[in-house]
């Protein structure tokens, strides 16, 4: 039973550790877009977080208290350049 174990594991770590082919170039454009948009969308979230954030403080602190953080503005989405080759 012990052998028929060891032999599965094998068998399966193998298959885990195959290699993977390289994406084609429109498969890694996309991926680098989708990286993008993540990334644009992880800012403008953190943005309206501090938006929040500040609008809270703001109720919180009677007038004359210090004013919050400005929050900086990620601005519109832009595509990355395509990369040379």
């Amino acid at each position: 039973m012990k052998k028929l174990t060891v032999l599965l594991m094998t068998l399966v770590s193998g298959v885990a550790l195959a290699k993977l082919p390289t994406p084609s170039p429109e498969a890694a454009a996309a991926a680098d877009l989708a990286k993008a948009r993540s990334a644009h969308g992880d800012k403008v979230g953190g943005y309206k977080l501090c938006l929040s954030q500040n609008e809270v403080a703001n109720k919180f602190k009677k007038a004359g208290a210090a004013a919050p953080a400005a929050c900086a503005n990620p601005g519109p989405f832009v595509a990355p350049a395509p990369a040379a080759k």
